[in-house]
Formats: structure tokens, sequence, C-alpha cells
């Protein structure tokens, strides 16, 4: 394994990988990405972020059912039913389907998880993903880093009370992020996505940037 350290490299070839192999990850690779995790920004430095390393098959497979759920009832018929999104072809929008429901069955199967938690209370408010997400895009990009595969994904957070009890969590912490990390089947490469103009705004909602005119 040969590690990348060009920080603009490792940002446009974070792909979502969803294949993942069943084979050990050492523990010292999920320690080095949580600790990338909690070098994050976030609210107040008052650090309120918990993660659990899930590796127990029974408790992945408990949360894999709901997991599954979400996918039949909304994520697979939102997929069929969604044309692709910018920067992407029908082509790649279908196989990235197929990626998520070889995620969906899966899932369990990644052999180690991070929960990314927030001891938040009993009505966490939207602010709340701030002290959190960037934790989670930081072990993204250390999993890319090492060589790991792995994905954001909150699909559980469809059915959040089934999902959380499997998971154990007590009263007044809830999950936010669930990744699943392992050795990926695929090839990191460059992300799909539109052009800038599509997305970035001027002074006005709506007007282009002056920036992107050149």
């Amino acid at each position: 394994m040969t590690e990348a350290t060009d920080i603009f490299s490792i940002l446009h070839t974070t792909r979502a990988m969803r294949r993942l192999k069943p084979d050990p990850v050492p523990d010292a690779l999920i320690r080095r990405v949580l600790e990338a995790g909690t070098a994050a920004a976030n609210g107040g430095n008052t650090q309120k972020w918990r993660f659990m390393v899930i590796k127990d098959g029974a408790k992945k497979k408990a949360v894999q059912a709901w997991y599954k759920k979400a996918f039949e009832e909304v994520i697979g018929p939102r997929y069929a039913s969604s044309a692709a999104p910018p920067g992407v072809t029908a082509d790649k929008y279908h196989r990235q389907h197929s990626a998520v429901e070889y995620l969906t069955e899966h899932f369990h199967e990644a052999p180690v998880w991070i929960v990314a938690c927030m001891e938040d209370g009993a009505n966490p408010n939207r602010s709340a993903g701030a002290s959190i997400y960037p934790a989670v895009q930081n072990m993204l990009l250390a999993c890319r880093a090492l060589g790991l595969g792995s994905t954001l994904t909150t699909r559980h957070l469809l059915f959040e009370k089934e999902a959380e009890a499997a998971l154990g969590l007590p009263p007044g912490v809830h999950s936010y992020a669930i990744l699943p990390i392992g050795w990926p089947m695929g090839k990191f490469g460059p992300v799909g996505r539109g052009n800038l103009a599509e997305f970035v705004f001027g002074d006005t909602y709506g007007e282009t940037w002056a920036g992107l005119t050149d």
C-alpha cells in the first residue's frame, strides 16, 4: 500500500467506495482515520462527537436489515425514477445505482464501521451537523490517503429509532453517519461533478459569479 499525500489529489479522487472486500483492516489504520476525524473543527471546540468502531457481525446485521428496508422502500425507487445528476452520464449513474445495491446487500460485511455520533440531547437542531460532518469528511479523506475505501451514508436514519436501538446508543446520543470501511474492490479516480457555474452564484442568488467568467 502506498499512501497518498497530495491534498488536492486526495480531494479530487475520494470517490464513494461501496464495493469493499471483507478482509480485515488493521486497528492501527483505523486509529489514524479516527485521529484525522478528531482534528476537525467543531462548534466551540466542545468536542461532543463520539465514534463507535463496530466490528460485531450481529450488530451490523441488525442495522443492515433496516438499511435494506430503507433501500427497498425509498432509495431504490428514487434512483429508478431520477435523472442523472450534473457531471454524471446515464451509464455512470446506472453503475452508481448498482454499487448502491451492492452496498445494501453487503453493508454488514464491511470489516469495520465507524458510526459518527453526537451527544446532542433529545432535540438536535440543524447546526449540530456542523460539529460532526467536518470530522466525517476528514475521516473519508484519511481513508483515501491510506488506500482504504469508504462512503458517507445516512440511510439508516430513515429508520432512526430502530437503527439506533440496534446500535445500542444511549438516550441523548444520536448517530449522524455510518462509514463502512474496507479495502476497495475498485480503483480511486476522478469524481464526477458538474461545472462550478451550475452551483456558484455571485452577490445575487442565481447570478453568475464574476470569477467564473474568465
